[in-house]
């Protein structure tokens, strides 16, 4: 227990009672888990430090103990409220960050020996039994620690992704199949370009109304129709460089 006889000598003019001695005992352990002491009561007040020892005025009720604790990368504030309870005393700890409250009953006798006060030497008993409730029932465990780190690691993360349009699907623009050109439409803002590629069939413009396949940007077999279709049109039905929109399956004899 370092640093407990010198918090302890520290105090032991004060002492008056044996809930002084346990609450003494108790935030030592809290200052062991990484907080130090703010002050005393439920609200905070100007000029207070950090610190390792009690504040002063911290034992002037004997119903009530209120100290405020925060950690030491100043992300946590911890609230302990001890209440005396005929030969008990009642803990209360909450973390103000996230409301959790844990609390603790313990009979004063059990673990402090009245007559012994000002001794630290003798004042405290079964020590190890105190320590271990006060860590499994009370203290905050690294493990919940951990846990906030990670819940605040995620919720940075989330609110990232959302900050970040790519990572929307339906933000992303949508693509066309590899190595094909995106078609060159009209001017939008020009209010005469609607439907101007259907006013010329032929495709004079972009488009047309008239679908010729051998031209749509696709790979040819070198079928050329100005050749003629065996059996279905004769060579030169056809005019060279004419757009053709055929009536039955292009080389239909052909291998697939």
């Amino acid at each position: 227990m370092a640093g407990l006889e010198l918090l302890f000598n520290c105090v032991s003019n004060s002492l008056t009672c044996s809930q002084d001695a346990l609450i003494c005992f108790v935030h030592w352990e809290i200052v062991k888990s990484g907080y130090k002491c703010l002050g005393t009561g439920d609200e905070p007040k100007d000029g207070e430090k950090k610190s390792e020892l009690l504040p002063p005025g911290w034992n002037e009720s004997k119903d009530l103990y209120a100290l405020r604790y925060r950690s030491s990368d100043d992300k946590s504030n911890l609230l302990l409220k001890a209440f005396t309870v005929d030969s008990t005393l009642i803990f209360n700890l909450m973390d103000s960050k996230t409301e959790k409250v844990t609390d603790l009953t313990l009979n004063i006798s059990e673990y402090v020996e009245e007559a012994n006060l000002q001794t630290f030497e003798s004042v405290f008993k079964n020590t190890d039994e105190l320590i271990t409730k006060l860590k499994s029932s009370l203290l905050p465990t690294e493990k919940e620690e951990r846990q906030g780190k990670t819940e605040k690691k995620t919720e940075n993360e989330r609110a990232s992704h959302l900050r970040d349009p790519l990572s929307d699907p339906l933000l992303i623009p949508t693509r066309g199949p590899p190595g094909r050109h995106p078609p060159n439409w009209p001017d939008p803002m020009d209010p005469f370009a609607t439907g101007g590629a259907d006013l010329d069939p032929f495709g004079g413009r972009a488009g047309g109304m008239i679908v010729d396949p051998l031209r749509a940007g696709f790979p040819r077999s070198g079928f050329d129709p100005s050749s003629g279709i065996p059996g279905v049109l004769p060579p030169g039905a056809v005019p060279p460089g004419a757009r053709f929109d055929p009536f039955g399956p292009v080389g239909r004899h052909r291998p697939g």
